[in-house]
């Protein structure tokens, strides 16, 4: 087995020396000796082993023992291993998260909760993007795995049977806006219906009967459960069209549709998120169509942004930060073998802003 820096340093500091080796200066300062591991035992007059259990947390060192060898280790400014702690436990100290797109706001919040939530425990993150790749997804997922003791995956866009197949390899797993019926896999979920309802509730109220969905990415199941609840909304209205045109995730994707919308003869956008909503209402800018003169827009997130907008973005809030989370205190009682607990379903709060307004004058 090669050895890694840290252990290489230690090796070289408690070997004899006298010049002649390849590399070496000369003579090794008796002055100055390192803090490794063997001085650390030799001041405690313990074993290298005995050090090592203490250094790892191992309760089965008698106290007096332990007590003697941390003030040895303080008293030699000694800092064990990373790598070689790594190895002795079996764990990294580092947990994975997947996102499909890293320039959403909404996933930023996610990984910044998660993350202070694991240093809160020692752990670090690693993160990786499938940039909305379902085989990329798959393949990021097995290997982050490989490299850490955990994974969250948020919104995966990999389909149910895959995932399914998949959990088992990539244990202890947390999910996020999406969930497995039936697995023990633990999940956070947003109610997308209900936030969808009452941004359609919210419209209805301004007497716009026509409104267009700008669909988020095929393989996203938030955005089909958004589909499904803009139907099911509309279809109750016997006076409300529905026109859903495809679109994605991002800023681009919304300008993109723009012009579509205006040809839809839509009074109002739903859009599949707050990214796809700016992207929309800069679009709509750009072709002289005033907000809410004109036309009305809302999104769903309530990304930090969204208060900022011209005009502010009226949009469905839900707790990004607290996603996060959540996500860890699961993940932390897998990863100490027990329940993970149960599952959330976040309800959003609509958040009424000037970016909707009563349907213009001939057009309800």
């Amino acid at each position: 087995m090669s050895l890694t820096g840290d252990r290489r340093a230690e090796q070289s500091a408690e070997e004899p020396t006298d010049g002649s080796r390849p590399g070496r200066r000369g003579p090794a300062r008796s002055d100055r000796p390192s803090a490794t591991i063997g001085r650390v035992a030799e001041a405690a007059g313990v074993s290298r082993a005995t050090v090592s259990r203490v250094m790892n947390g191992s309760p089965t060192v008698a106290a007096e023992l332990a007590a003697r060898v941390r003030a040895a280790a303080e008293e030699l400014n000694y800092e064990p291993s990373l790598v070689a702690r790594s190895l002795a436990l079996g764990r990294t100290s580092t947990v994975s998260l997947i996102v499909p797109d890293l320039s959403n706001p909404m996933f930023q919040d996610v990984l910044r909760g998660l993350s202070h939530a694991a240093a809160g425990r020692g752990y670090r993150l690693l993160v990786a993007e499938s940039n909305e790749n379902v085989a990329e997804e798959a393949i990021l997922a097995v290997e982050a795995r490989r490299r850490s003791d955990g994974l969250v995956l948020a919104s995966p866009r990999v389909p149910e049977a895959e995932l399914r197949a998949l959990s088992d390899r990539l244990a202890p797993l947390v999910l996020l806006n999406r969930d497995l019926p039936g697995s023990n896999v633990p999940s956070l979920s947003v109610d997308y219906a209900a936030g969808i309802a009452a941004i359609v509730a919210h419209l209805r109220s301004l007497g716009h009967r026509r409104i267009v969905y700008l669909a988020g990415p095929a393989a996203s199941t938030s955005n089909r459960e958004r589909q499904a609840a803009l139907r099911a909304a509309c279809a109750a209205e016997p006076v409300c069209a529905l026109t859903e045109l495809p679109c994605g995730a991002t800023f681009d994707d919304g300008h993109a549709s723009a012009r579509a919308v205006l040809r839809s003869g839509a009074t109002a956008v739903v859009a599949f998120n707050d990214m796809v909503a700016f992207g929309a209402l800069s679009g709509l800018h750009e072709l002289g169509i005033g907000v809410p003169r004109d036309l009305s827009v809302a999104g769903f997130d309530d990304i930090p942004f969204a208060r900022y907008t011209t005009p502010p973005l009226t949009t469905a809030s839900i707790p990004r930060n607290e996603l996060g989370r959540q996500a860890w205190d699961r993940l932390w009682a897998l990863l100490g073998g027990g329940p993970a607990g149960h599952d959330v379903h976040f309800q959003p709060r609509l958040l009424v802003r000037d970016s909707t307004g009563p349907v213009p004058a001939g057009r309800g």
